[in-house]
């Protein structure tokens, strides 16, 4: 390839794989084939509103950001979607604000003599929305909009939102929307383990909710993103490769978004169309140098010690490599064998559980959570994104070969 050739293509690689930001395109987006079915199911019932929940990193956003296309209005003349990001700082009001102000108001005045231009003038409905914002007032505006459109706000990271009085306002507003007004649909977005850690105390309005759990992805469908991606480019993928990348990814759409990138462009820079293992190795190196500095920090308090042999990489490696249940969650039981094949040796409990303990503490971070009773604890990663970071760090430096890597119980990468 010329230097120019190579340059274009390198640019494209980073406008297919998107590790930085939620995917907005159809074409690019993989997998998730029967949350996407109940998301359009439910956005087609009278009366239905979604709920969609699951760990950080999963891909909720990327779910929700192409769901317009898929959507064809029976009868209506468009949809509108509006989405918008919730905050803190937000309350029923200034959600409600944000979301009108996405939606664009068309003003024509009429045009002046036989051959003068009609002037059009593009406000937002929320520029012209005075005085207080009840759920009254969101249900005669979405009955408005919705005569003649699919409405659809999603409001993303709900699960920010502090307060009782704000979701009791939305459940209010669910209840109302899902009796008077059929073709709004409401799609909440948060990061929660369950239903009731968004709606806590306001289970009433379940019936009027499709609860879609997004989990990691499964191997096929991090196969499925890269291969989609490098055929975009007019490129191809090793299946080694592909499943090496699926398997560090850990069922997190983002890692393989960032590896698909990086190993790309080392294929694409030595004149290759084809992306190899040696590529993949490569895109490791550069995903640890340019990881996101909350990662890097969380890593070094973790595992920062004065005594040179102490074990605290080695045992935060073996909590990766642990097998999970579908929560995430593993018992100390489950790090015994990754620890004992990194160490070389058996290595029992009692080895690590000071270890286990000591990432739930705040001076470690901390990096896991424990739930349960003494004995028969259980942890997980509080943020997931740490995981593959840990496992590409223990690859890095020598601590597992890729031929040590291990398929998790929970979602088969």
């Amino acid at each position: 390839m010329k230097t120019v050739e190579k340059q274009a293509l390198a640019l494209r690689a980073g406008g297919v794989f998107s590790p930085a930001a939620p995917i907005r395109e159809r074409d690019v987006f993989a997998g998730r084939t029967d949350q996407l079915r109940s998301v359009i199911d439910a956005i087609h019932q009278k009366g239905q509103h979604v709920l969609i929940y699951g760990e950080r990193g999963v891909g909720k956003t990327s779910l929700a950001n192409v769901l317009e296309p898929f959507l064809a209005p029976k009868g209506k003349t468009h949809v509108i979607a509006p989405h918008i990001n919730c905050d803190g700082k937000d309350d029923f009001a200034s959600i409600w604000r944000k979301i009108f102000k996405q939606i664009p108001l068309v003003d024509e005045t009429p045009a002046f003599g036989f051959r003068g231009e009609a002037k059009k003038t593009v406000t937002s409905l929320g520029q012209d929305l005075d005085g207080e914002i009840t759920p009254d007032v969101v249900l005669t505006i979405a009955h408005a909009l919705a005569r003649k459109n699919l409405f659809i706000p999603i409001i993303d990271e709900f699960d920010r939102l502090a307060g009782k009085e704000v979701t009791q306002l939305f459940t209010d507003t669910i209840k109302a929307l899902s009796d008077q007004s059929p073709a709004t649909t409401i799609v909440l977005v948060g990061v929660a383990d369950t239903v009731e850690q968004l709606i806590a105390e306001h289970q009433s309005v379940e019936r009027a909710l499709v609860q879609v759990r997004m989990p990691r992805m499964s191997r096929a469908e991090l196969v499925q993103i890269v291969r989609n991606g490098l055929h975009a480019l007019g490129m191809t993928i090793q299946a080694e490769a592909n499943g090496f990348i699926a398997t560090l990814s850990q069922g997190l759409p983002h890692y393989t978004h960032l590896l698909g990138l990086h190993s790309s462009r080392l294929a694409i820079d030595n004149n290759e169309k084809t992306v190899r293992v040696k590529h993949v190795e490569g895109a490791i190196r550069k995903a640890i140098a340019g990881a996101q500095q909350t990662l890097q920090r969380a890593y070094h308090q973790a595992t920062i010690s004065p005594r040179s042999d102490n074990l605290y990489k080695q045992a935060l490696l073996a909590c990766a490599l642990a097998d999970a249940d579908q929560l995430g969650y593993f018992a100390a039981g489950d790090v015994r064998t990754p620890m004992s094949r990194i160490m070389k040796k058996p290595y029992e409990i009692a080895a690590f559980s000071r270890h286990l303990a000591d990432f739930c503490n705040a001076e470690r971070g901390p990096v896991l959570e424990r739930i349960g009773l003494p004995r028969r604890y259980r942890f997980r990663f509080r943020n997931p994104l740490l995981q593959p970071f840990v496992i590409m760090e223990g690859l890095a430096h020598g601590m597992i070969k890729r031929t040590d890597l291990t398929r998790r119980n929970n979602h088969g990468a």
